[in-house]
């Protein structure tokens, strides 16, 4: 990773001041970041694979982090969704540049409950909505005037009234089982610092070598 020497390279990340619960740890880096009006501050890599380990990885955007871990939408037909369903496990990877933090989670996956994603489309734009219907994500389309055709028929079939949330349109939950926060330093010392769930429900906190 390029090495910056602005002040954010001094700050440290110390495995005996840090908060004991990693998602309280994430809100604070993750509060940091919308307040430094850092462009895009919820985009995170998805990391998927399939049954056979062939990765696959693509950037989404967090919508809710809770203590029941980290949630994103998507077409449930799509290349992600797939991999998903047939191997539910996953890693994100948040990178904050002006900040030279880094988060990295990885989980096991499961879909939101579907009163949950239907709550959340009714909270996205208008276009977005339209959007959700007209795209069969990650199939082949003949060209781009196919979604802007199925976009104005949809726009007028909706005209007067409420878009309802796609049946193949949906929510994905990401459980953490690992969570490691990163923290740039000068010669490559880098601080890391590891998050692990223990069976008592708190979670074990190790520093790692960079």
């Amino acid at each position: 990773m390029t090495m910056t020497t602005d002040s954010s390279a001094l700050e440290t990340l110390d495995e005996k001041s840090v908060e004991r619960d990693p998602i309280k740890q994430f809100q604070l880096w993750f509060d940091d970041a919308i307040a430094a009006k850092i462009p895009l501050a919820e985009a995170m890599t998805l990391a998927t694979a399939t049954p056979e380990g062939r990765p696959s990885a693509r950037m989404v955007l967090l919508k809710h982090v809770d203590d029941e871990g980290f949630v994103f939408f998507t077409n449930y037909h799509s290349a992600k969704a797939v991999q998903l369903d047939s191997n539910p496990y996953a890693a994100l990877v948040f990178y904050w540049n002006p900040l030279d933090r880094q988060v990295r989670v990885e989980g096991k996956v499961e879909r939101t409950p579907v009163e949950e994603s239907k709550l959340y489309f009714q909270t996205r734009p208008r276009e977005s909505q339209i959007g959700a219907w007209a795209s069969p994500q990650s199939s082949v389309i003949a060209g781009r005037e196919v979604l802007e055709r199925r976009a104005r028929e949809l726009e007028d079939y909706y005209r007067d009234r409420e878009i309802e949330c796609p049946g193949q349109w949906g929510g994905y939950r990401l459980r953490p089982d690992k969570i490691e926060f990163w923290k740039s330093r000068t010669g490559r010392l880098h601080d890391r610092i590891l998050y692990e769930p223990m069976s008592d429900g708190t979670w074990s906190i190790k520093r790692l070598a960079p």
